[in-house]
């Protein structure tokens, strides 16, 4: 039986269009390091790919999975909002977020709407024209849904002039599916 369409698909093929060897790419929420090490995949030996995650299981399992392919990126544990401590405004490709909880971690710690809308709002001022955002929303439990509509809220207003956010929802899928968000630099 093949795999369901997922968010993380649709996501990956947004940032292959955009990200070049070279390029200077975050992901935000490293957790267990699949975005991190798809990102280094991308962007090569010159490129440089900066990682955040506050949990120290998310850190272990991103070295983890960077050594076992070779790949290496600048691991924080640190709050995505310190994002724009390591990069200049302007000169990032793309940005990854996967809001939510750690993959088969605890639950208990999870982004919350107030951190990742700042760290969202930093990283538009670090990407460069051209360069894109990708947020997926995975909610849920009592604040995942607070912070889906946060953020949901905040993606909507932002401004057109600048920048170009699509949202895509599954239709058809039941219980909370996650949500994959855009946010492009003109």
């Amino acid at each position: 039986m093949r795999k369901r369409f997922s968010a993380l698909e649709i996501s990956k093929k947004f940032i292959a269009e955009r990200v070049r060897e070279g390029d200077t790419c975050i992901d935000a929420t490293m957790g267990r390091g699949n975005d991190t090490a798809f990102l280094c995949s991308l962007t090569g030996q010159s490129g440089r790919v900066i990682a955040f995650d506050i949990q120290p299981d998310a850190l272990a399992s991103t070295k983890e999975l960077l050594d076992s392919r070779g790949y290496t990126a600048e691991l924080y544990m640190e709050s995505h909002t310190e994002m724009d401590r390591y990069a200049d405004e302007g000169t990032v490709s793309c940005v990854t977020f996967n809001l939510g909880w750690l993959p088969k971690g605890d639950h208990s710690i999870h982004t919350n709407a107030d951190t990742s809308i700042e760290a969202i709002s930093k990283a538009m001022r670090l990407i460069k024209p051209g360069g894109v955002i990708s947020v997926i929303i995975y909610y849920g439990r009592d604040t995942g849904y607070e912070e889906k509509a946060r953020v949901m809220e905040y993606l909507k207003n932002i401004d057109s002039d600048e920048y170009s956010v699509i949202i895509a929802e599954f239709a058809n899928r039941p219980n909370d599916p996650p949500i994959p968000c855009f946010i492009f630099r003109e």
